[in-house]
């Protein structure tokens, strides 16, 4: 599992990061993941199943750390879970996978764990200075002397229990509200705090496959203002088409801010966003999406093949032939059948063929594979292919067989058969097995 921490600074009187600055990240943070969840003052992500989708654990790290400066975040850690991840953030460490996990943890303070805080005092007083000193005491005393949440704390960091979270839900639409640092007089001094905002509405555009045609941004003037001034202000930014680039979005809302004169300083900024399209997103599958509905497969394997290449990209052809080595040959996909279809074999033909039949160890007269063979139907006769020589025109590829459908108690329902008129070796071969 990888896990990745992010953690808000807290205001100087020591206070956490408030709820709404909390979820503000955490619905940003959905873009990379469905798992999202608060955990005391930060936001936690499981990004193991993403990394692949981003392009790997380093691209995907770049993506994150590229945009939470924006978004005032002041620490981000990756650890196997989520208490590690928490632990690693506390102390400023950025990577918690590079050395086994006992090794990182009894080496970080113990106060890194919310469940030792209750106990800090008690801890210290018994010569407890970091995770692993706690974690070396007696477990039976833990649990008696502390209780069973220090225990399960401890385990869960070091990933002996598993975890359990309350997932943050995506909200259906975004209403972002910031407190400004200080009162900002004049509007394109508001940019600093409107690119928080549009940041996290991306992080919701991406999330839900989307993206904007119109979004507005209103502020609140400060109360310390005259009395003819209204409350407020806002303007509207809209798109020729569906947006999600922060970027451009900033841009817009610069240019349109440059001609806007506030009548009052302003401190708070909210941001709501008012049309949301389905977003046409360019597939990074190797394999190209349909363009409709109707699109045949024929087209699609055409194209495939085109960025593949022919050789690349083959299909199946039967042919005129009872022999089951030369039923079917392989040929371009774009290239039109060499044949035209033929009907369905009335004979069961199975699922999987062997490159070469594979002779069959026998009792008696019975043919054995993972032990005795129950044959169920046949014999199905195949005689034929004196036709078919070699380059060297020395040998044919006739065959004379009685194919059955037999069953093995471990290996399932197989195709087997004998040759003909081979004498006293009259052996059996396995060449296929059925689904």
């Amino acid at each position: 599992m990888l896990w990745v921490a992010l953690s808000l600074p807290c205001a100087p009187d020591e206070t956490p990061p408030s709820s709404d600055a909390l979820h503000a990240l955490a619905t940003w943070a959905l873009q990379f993941t469905p798992c999202v969840a608060i955990v005391d003052e930060a936001v936690v992500l499981e990004v193991e199943a993403s990394t692949r989708l981003f392009g790997g654990r380093r691209a995907l790290h770049d993506r994150i750390a590229g945009q939470i400066l924006d978004l005032g975040v002041d620490g981000i850690a990756w650890a196997p879970n989520s208490l590690a991840a928490l632990a690693c953030v506390r102390t400023k460490v950025l990577n918690g996978v590079r050395q086994p996990l006992p090794e990182l943890l009894d080496a970080l303070p113990m106060q890194v764990l919310s469940a030792v805080a209750p106990h800090h005092l008690t801890l210290a007083q018994l010569g407890c200075r970091t995770l692993g000193d706690v974690r070396r005491l007696p477990r039976g005393g833990i649990s008696r002397r502390f209780g069973k949440d220090l225990l399960d704390a401890l385990d869960q960091a070091y990933g002996l229990r598993p975890e359990a979270h309350r997932w943050i839900a995506l909200p259906e639409t975004f209403h972002a509200r910031l407190e400004l640092m200080a009162r900002v007089e004049t509007a394109p001094a508001m940019l600093s705090g409107a690119r928080r905002l549009l940041v996290q509405l991306c992080g919701w555009l991406a999330a839900r496959h989307a993206g904007t045609t119109a979004f507005t941004l209103r502020w609140t003037h400060d109360t310390v203002r005259p009395r003819d001034t209204c409350d407020g202000g806002e303007l509207t930014i809209r798109t020729a088409q569906p947006m999600r680039e922060a970027g451009h979005l900033y841009q817009l809302l610069d240019e349109h801010l440059a001609h806007i004169a506030l009548q009052a300083p302003v401190s708070d900024l909210a941001l709501e966003v008012t049309d949301v399209l389905p977003l046409q997103e360019r597939s990074a599958s190797l394999l190209p999406e349909a363009r409709s509905e109707s699109e045949s497969l024929t087209r699609v394997l055409e194209r495939i093949a085109a960025r593949l290449g022919p050789q690349r990209v083959r299909q199946p052809v039967l042919r005129e032939d009872h022999r089951l080595e030369w039923m079917q040959h392989w040929q371009p996909a774009p290239q039109p059948p060499s044949r035209q279809p033929l009907a369905p074999y009335e004979l069961p033909q199975p699922t999987f063929v062997l490159p070469e039949p594979q002779r069959l160890a026998m009792r008696g007269h019975r043919p054995l594979y993972q032990g005795p063979l129950m044959l169920l139907t046949g014999p199905h006769r195949i005689e034929g292919g004196w036709w078919h020589r070699t380059e060297d025109d020395a040998s044919t590829h006739h065959v004379e067989r009685d194919y059955w459908v037999a069953l093995s108690e471990r290996a399932g329902v197989l195709w087997v058969f004998q040759q003909r008129l081979a004498g006293d070796d009259a052996a059996w071969y396995l060449h296929g097995w059925f689904a």
